[in-house]
């Protein structure tokens, strides 16, 4: 059994848990540290006992996969909140350099966020002052962004002049301050990279846009990267919450000398030629990264194949998964679900392993292709299925959950998971979250439950098990909700753990 240590970029199950569900019943062990020395949320982790857990678990381990937000900062929040100096985050950092030059032999993987630049005003996981002048620091990152590349407008020129006017200065002050020590902490990560320390790197980009703040540090990334030479061992695309079962999926691949091949297909023509939501580049070269990333290539056809990659797209803009109730064009006509699916079912005729990214809209799963992979008969029968948050969030589960299965096929693990995605992505995400959220009595709100384990919990449960009866029943198998909660106590995530029996 080889073990693998992996540091979380947070406390949350998509964090925390995944990567260790999705290895569940194969060749490796991942060891993670306890969550008591993890964050909650805003709260950072307690920083030398997550450094102190690293260094001792690396003389038991093969690999290490690194979250470098939760090492130098205490997790994915507290990176957005901090006010330590650049000699202090990089020491914290440095702790790779020591670990490798105790275990040259480790394999040590590790990812570094570019810090985001959300476009709305909330304060629920950025500096109090966002509540207010979030929306304008967006709007003066991307016009100064585009001033630079002399292309503002003059209506633009006015908006930044009167930003400028209007804005809280100390508020701006702080938060360009700190994205320049979240800079420095970049730039000396690729270095890591370049001397060996880090064997394979990503930096992604977490709620990207292609102008920006988060676009102006990503130019300053990527020219380093290249100064550097590491371009084939440090990769740089949208993502976050997913990299970690990336870089666990990579070392696996790598342990096994494989190199799985994918063809890809999407269900509508132009589907890869759109930029998602939250993120800042076309669908395709975002999806080409994320084979890479993972030890994998492309291939042109299904008979060279080892897995088919069905990515489950609109013909362009793309919607949030609450609203698709809504008809449209780009969705309804200029797209062939029925197609994807037979596709679908043809590879697993073939005895091809067949993951389902279900990337149509942000935020939660496509219910009608819920129902036509029921009608078909083969929604336990593919590999993988995702359907959460952003593209690459869902990209980054469902490739590795799909190359797992075909390493170590057969397993009532990936079942688990593959029930679980469905209850989650599918039924919390789609249906539940909105449903429960416009119920909310106060002081309940959508940031603010009664509760990791409340009421609103409890109602959330009984209404999963009632999506549960109405939309995944006479599939051959039952979905059973082992355990629920709110891991940060609001409507945005939920906590879930799913196992699914086989009826007789």
């Amino acid at each position: 059994m080889r073990k693998i240590a992996v540091l979380p970029l947070d406390e949350r199950p998509c964090n925390y848990h995944f990567n260790q569900w999705l290895v569940r019943g194969t060749d490796y062990e991942v060891l993670t540290p306890s969550l008591d020395i993890l964050g909650d949320k805003k709260q950072k982790g307690n920083l030398d006992a997550i450094s102190a857990w690293l260094l001792d678990v690396s003389k038991d381990v093969d690999a290490i996969v690194c979250a470098v937000d939760t090492l130098v900062y205490g997790g994915i929040v507290p990176s957005r909140l901090h006010h330590d100096e650049v000699d202090t985050l990089l020491n914290r950092l440095n702790l790779l350099k020591t670990i490798k030059a105790k275990y040259p032999k480790l394999t040590i993987y590790a990812y570094n966020l570019i810090m985001r630049n959300p476009k709305y005003s909330s304060s629920e996981e950025e500096p109090d002052y966002y509540e207010t002048w979030g929306r304008e620091i967006h709007l003066y990152g991307v016009y100064e962004h585009k001033k630079t590349l002399g292309i503002l407008t003059e209506n633009e020129a006015k908006q930044l002049e009167d930003i400028n006017k209007r804005i809280d200065q100390d508020a701006l002050k702080d938060y360009l301050w700190r994205r320049n020590q979240n800079v420095q902490v970049n730039l000396e990560f690729l270095k890591l990279v370049k001397d060996g320390t880090i064997d394979f790197g990503i930096v992604p980009q977490d709620d990207s846009s292609p102008y920006g703040l988060t676009a102006t540090d990503q130019k300053i990334i990527r020219e380093a990267i290249k100064n550097l030479d590491i371009e084939l061992s440090c990769y740089m695309y949208p993502g976050a919450d997913e990299v970690t079962n990336v870089l666990l999926m990579r070392y696996i691949n790598v342990d096994q000398h494989k190199r799985p091949k994918l063809y890809v297909e999407y269900a509508s023509i132009t589907g890869g030629q759109q930029i998602p939501l939250y993120e800042d580049r076309l669908l395709h070269e975002t999806i080409k990264y994320q084979i890479l990333a993972v030890g994998g290539l492309i291939v042109s056809s299904i008979s060279e194949c080892d897995l088919m990659l069905l990515v489950n797209t609109p013909s362009s803009n793309m919607k949030e998964a609450p609203n698709q109730h809504i008809a449209s064009l780009e969705y309804d006509a200029f797209r062939n679900l029925i197609e994807y699916v037979e596709k679908a079912n043809y590879g697993i005729e073939l005895g091809k392993k067949v993951i389902i990214a279900d990337v149509a809209y942000a935020n939660g799963g496509d219910l009608n292709l819920l129902k036509l992979l029921k009608q078909k008969g083969i929604l336990m029968k593919v590999s993988a299925y995702a359907g959460w948050n952003t593209s690459s969030n869902t990209l980054g589960t469902c490739i590795p959950q799909g190359m797992l299965d075909f390493l170590f096929p057969n397993r009532q693990e990936n079942l688990d998971f593959l029930g679980l995605r469905y209850v989650e992505d599918m039924g919390y995400c789609a249906v539940v979250r909105k449903e429960i959220a416009s119920k909310l009595v106060k002081p309940n709100h959508y940031f603010l439950l009664d509760g990791k384990r409340g009421a609103v919990v409890h109602d959330i449960k009984v209404a999963l098990e009632h999506f549960i009866d109405t939309y995944l029943s006479n599939t051959g198998y039952q979905f059973i909700i082992k355990d629920i909660y709110s891991p940060w106590n609001r409507m945005f995530e939920t906590g879930l753990d799913v196992y699914i029996i086989k009826n007789q």
